[in-house]
């Protein structure tokens, strides 16, 4: 029920109407007892300034930020974590009282939650990053921290040349992916090959051989062709879901102050 004392959040995008947001956001909401709605609002490229007023002058609890307003975030809140100034890019805004507003990145922490729930430890081992973008940067600084020796594949050379540098890593020729990452211990895809109604895969089949975990960043489907490829030549695999749930599990533990219900938000997703 909705009241005068209703206080509302939001994820902030063009397109957003897909977004999963709403549904981890307002479960968690609800399993913590907590007054607060959670709104998915479609803002164009050029919006985001004006959005982030709205959300001082209304009050809002925070904003989840994702494409195309990212980066632009990042140059506008009065504060950022240490991880969304590495990356220069915001996923989520925390607002004050009296309106100061904090910018941080809850994907690489995510991501490394998503492991630690299947087990899989980093630490000294060899990992490929498929891909450039905001979520491969993001997991590649993270795997660094962790302690990985990090390399990364791109179609763009000097987008890959930065993400590596985030991991002080390096970087892989795009038409050599195969080959490494079938000497790789673990392998992430964070391009969007295999979203649903694509059936490719990022990498041939044989380069996903026994002895290794190969992490999906795509969540819709949960089972993707590379991870059915995977699981079939006996990789240990790893869905995409496990860090949309927790990059929004930290978001809601920013804002709350509390642990966030994880088995509650999973099934918001899952359970469609």
């Amino acid at each position: 029920m909705i009241t005068g004392a209703t206080r509302v959040a939001g994820v902030i995008g063009e397109p957003v109407r897909h977004s999963l947001s709403p549904r981890l956001h307002n479960a968690a909401y609800r399993a913590l007892g907590l007054d607060w709605v959670f709104v998915a609002f479609e803002v164009p490229t050029g919006g985001t300034s004006a959005a982030l007023d709205a959300a001082r002058v209304f009050g809002f609890v925070g904003l989840a930020v994702t494409m195309p307003h990212k980066t632009t975030m990042a140059t506008l809140c009065d504060a950022l974590s240490p991880a969304a100034a590495a990356l220069r890019s915001v996923n989520t805004v925390t607002v004050a009282s009296g309106g100061r507003t904090t910018g941080e990145s809850t994907d690489g922490d995510g991501f490394l939650r998503s492991l630690a729930d299947a087990d899989v430890d980093v630490a000294g081992r060899d990992a490929l990053v498929l891909g450039a973008g905001g979520a491969a940067r993001a997991v590649a600084r993270a795997l660094a921290g962790r302690g990985a020796r990090v390399e990364v594949a791109a179609r763009r050379t000097t987008a890959a040349a930065e993400a590596a540098a985030l991991a002080q890593g390096t970087t892989i020729d795009w038409r050599d992916r195969a080959a490494a990452a079938s000497a790789a211990d673990i392998v992430v895809n964070a391009t969007p090959v295999g979203m649903a109604g694509d059936v490719s895969l990022p990498l041939p089949e044989q380069a996903l051989g026994p002895g290794r975990v190969v992490v999906e960043l795509v969540y819709e489907p949960i089972e993707t062709p590379l991870l059915a490829a995977a699981r079939t030549r006996g990789a240990q695999t790893v869905s995409g879901l496990g860090m949309l749930v927790h990059q929004a599990a930290l978001q809601v533990e920013l804002w709350s102050g509390q642990a966030a219900p994880i088995d509650a938000m999973r099934a918001a997703v899952t359970q469609r």
